[in-house]
């Protein structure tokens, strides 16, 4: 069961992209790379020529500063009678920072490169594997061998050339805090607990939206946290007037005006409040109105309790449970059991079948239902940087068993936003706080203290 939404604001469909008319652009966009090793060329398409990138420096898209030209006005006028000009000229200025290279990713990439972004970076250093070619549509069995990342660029680049493409083959966990600064927003896909936490504290530090996001066979979940996110909607002007304050511990309403030319509609101004991933993802309740109701309570998916687990069980144990392995299996299922409890669920719905179901789903790749969720996230980017429509507060939870993508606002006690950046416990070791972003020695609240040798 979703949490109480806002009646005024429409939920966030699946996204699926606008039919694009035949893309005519004059030259090819090159393929550049943060890396200096070679990149291998495919067999299948010639790779463009590479360009060096320095660290987190973004190559300038085709003509942030210059406006929509008439031609792209054409290309992508179905989308911006759907969300009007000026979201369109926030989507063709946007940096979208893109890690790992998998089904899911490939969804997200393909539904924003054809929405018309300015810059799409991708970094994953791992290498395609037979593996990867049942659920990943952007690559052959030409691509064994080669970096998913760039094995992927040059399809993704063929959707849309008037985005610019970056590969970067270096694993996201060397990366320093200042590489993710010249980005608009960060989107981490399938990587582990505490790797997300890592980005997520640095994407915090830069005040840059993030998301995370993994799908598991039949499961799967979105993660936000835009820090704090202001959006204005359209609707209908009420005889009441509409309250300047808090709508819930999460959205607050800031302006309120009628809209120019029509005086029966206004323009509503609010603000949505986020929590780090580490504070959401383990220890955040379920709201209150869900935890007051024992029929709601009954019907909140168990496959949340299973991801909390696995989030826990894979950084106690370094990697997933493996099915052959009793001792391992009857760990997880009893951090099942204690995340389900702590949730406030109700025992009997986190049923045995449930939990076989799921172990044998983590690691899988489905097409569909990385189609489903790849497409909700990349609709809440258009969302987000369209600032015309409520963005995700702040977990979709993917349950292929009922077919449904339930929301869920997991938040600790406390303040959020920017407020959970106010100080805290100082980072262990003095050498190299300044290069994390805390030139004052220390974290922010919710954000695990960096031990620096």
């Amino acid at each position: 069961m979703s949490p109480k939404m806002d009646p005024s604001v429409k939920s966030n469909p699946t996204f699926t992209s606008p039919p694009q008319p035949a893309l005519t652009a004059p030259t090819a966009i090159p393929v550049a790379t943060t890396a200096t090793s070679t990149t291998t060329t495919s067999t299948q398409a010639t790779m463009p020529p590479v360009q060096e990138q320095s660290n987190g420096t973004m190559p300038s898209s085709n003509g942030d500063n210059s406006g929509i030209s008439a031609d792209e006005i054409a290309l992508y006028d179905r989308q911006i009678r759907l969300w009007g000009m000026k979201a369109q000229e926030k989507i063709r200025s946007a940096h979208i920072l893109l890690v790992s290279m998998k089904a899911l990713a490939n969804e997200i990439a393909k539904n924003l490169v054809l929405a018309g972004i300015g810059s799409l970076t991708i970094v994953d250093h791992e290498l395609v594997s037979p593996s990867d070619l049942g659920a990943q549509f952007f690559l052959s069995s030409e691509h064994v061998g080669m970096n998913r990342a760039v094995a992927a660029s040059s399809a993704i680049s063929r959707l849309n050339p008037r985005v610019r493409v970056v590969v970067d083959p270096t694993p996201i966990s060397l990366k320093p805090p200042s590489f993710f600064s010249p980005f608009d927003i960060v989107i981490a896909t399938d990587l582990d607990a505490q790797t997300l936490n890592l980005v997520n504290t640095a994407t915090r530090l830069h005040n840059r939206s993030f998301y995370a996001a993994s799908a598991h066979g039949l499961y799967g979940f979105i993660f936000a946290d835009l820090i704090e996110h202001d959006f204005i909607i359209e609707r209908s002007r009420s005889n009441i007037s509409t309250p300047i304050g808090p709508e819930s511990k999460t959205r607050r309403i800031l302006a309120v005006q009628p809209k120019e030319g029509d005086p029966t509609r206004e323009m509503v101004t609010k603000r949505e409040l986020y929590s780090t991933w580490l504070l959401a993802s383990d220890g955040s309740k379920l709201p209150d109105d869900v935890l007051k109701s024992t029929r709601r309570k009954k019907v909140v998916t168990p496959v949340l309790s299973c991801l909390r687990a696995l989030w826990e069980y894979t950084g106690l144990c370094g990697g997933v449970p493996n099915p052959n392995d009793h001792a391992a299996l009857a760990r997880f299922t009893l951090l099942c059991g204690e995340k389900h409890k702590a949730l406030g669920l109700p025992a009997e719905t986190l049923r045995s079948e449930i939990l076989r179901s799921f172990l044998q789903n983590i690691g899988a790749e489905i097409a569909p239902v990385t189609a489903v969720l790849g497409g909700q996230l990349a609709q809440d980017v258009i969302n987000v940087l369209g600032q015309t429509q409520q963005p995700i507060q702040n977990f979709v939870v993917f349950d292929g068993d009922s077919m449904e993508a339930n929301q869920y606002a997991l938040h600790p006690e406390g303040p959020l936003g920017k407020e959970l950046l106010a100080s805290a416990p100082p980072v262990v070791g003095d050498v190299g706080a300044s290069d994390l972003g805390m030139g004052n020695g220390v974290v922010p609240t919710g954000v695990v203290p960096v031990v620096l040798d």
